[in-house]
């Protein structure tokens, strides 16, 4: 059964050109029941939003800046998510904005047991990462709908911009997890090692690596070994991961 989430966006702080592949990746976590985007609509800054509202059923809601320097829109928001938790209707909150404002919002939705999902900015500030359960960049969904609609020679290089590359630090880091999940003969369910990879870095995704799934990124880091396994029917592949033994430099000299 898929969870119904209430969507809240900061219009203030989040670029609408990707607004459709944006709600299509929240469709993967939940039924979005409550769309609401909130910013003052008498600036003329959020112009490009008002024509993508109508096509996602999103409902705007307006914020007028009282006080020159303080955002408003922020409370609006954090008021209207504390409504729609105590309201009951939803089992989790999506919270797209790059601001580390929502950091509380994000930690106090689940303390009340609430899944919170994020979307924002690569630039937005780790202490609203962690908050999450999980959360998106929206750089990779752009990157998505442009290899999608872009000549695949054009679209390799634009993409650069906005794929990481896996460092030794990650690579340590996957193989802690590794290493938490081993069973004797140290090899790990990769489905289990993701499920950590995620509760432990909310913004994991093998996507900001240039890869769609997790069984291609890991099978492309030579530390790692992978094994595919059926199940006891036979009818499903099940994936393994251990990481890969060194071999002694001059053990086998001559």
């Amino acid at each position: 059964m898929d969870h119904n989430l209430a969507v809240l966006i900061d219009g203030d702080n989040i670029p609408s050109a990707y607004v459709k592949e944006m709600m299509e990746e929240i469709a993967k976590y939940g039924n979005p029941t409550i769309k609401r985007i909130y910013g003052d609509w008498t600036n003329p800054r959020l112009g490009k939003w008002k024509g993508v509202l109508l096509e996602n059923a999103i409902t705007p809601i307006q914020q007028y800046g009282y006080t020159q320097g303080k955002n408003a829109t922020d409370s609006a928001m954090i008021i209207d998510a504390m409504d729609i938790l105590y309201s009951g209707k939803v089992n989790g909150f999506c919270i797209v904005s790059s601001d580390s404002d929502f950091t509380r919002l994000a930690t106090r939705l689940r303390e009340a047991g609430m899944q919170v999902f994020g979307i924002g900015e690569k630039k937005t500030p780790s202490p609203f990462i962690v908050a999450c359960d999980k959360f998106i960049y929206i750089e990779i969904l752009k990157q998505q709908s442009e290899d999608d609609t872009v000549d695949v020679s054009k679209s390799k290089s634009a993409a650069k911009s906005s794929i990481d590359k896996i460092t030794s630090k990650e690579i340590r880091w996957i193989s802690h997890t590794i290493n938490d999940l081993a069973d004797d003969d140290g090899w790990a369910f990769l489905g289990d090692v993701g499920s950590l990879l995620q509760k432990k870095q909310p913004n994991f995704d093998s996507r900001n690596y240039g890869f769609q799934k997790l069984t291609p990124l890991i099978s492309s880091i030579n530390n790692f070994e992978v094994e595919r396994r059926e199940d006891s029917k036979g009818r499903k592949k099940l994936i393994y991961v251990k990481i890969r033994e060194k071999k002694r430099a001059n053990s086998r000299r001559s």
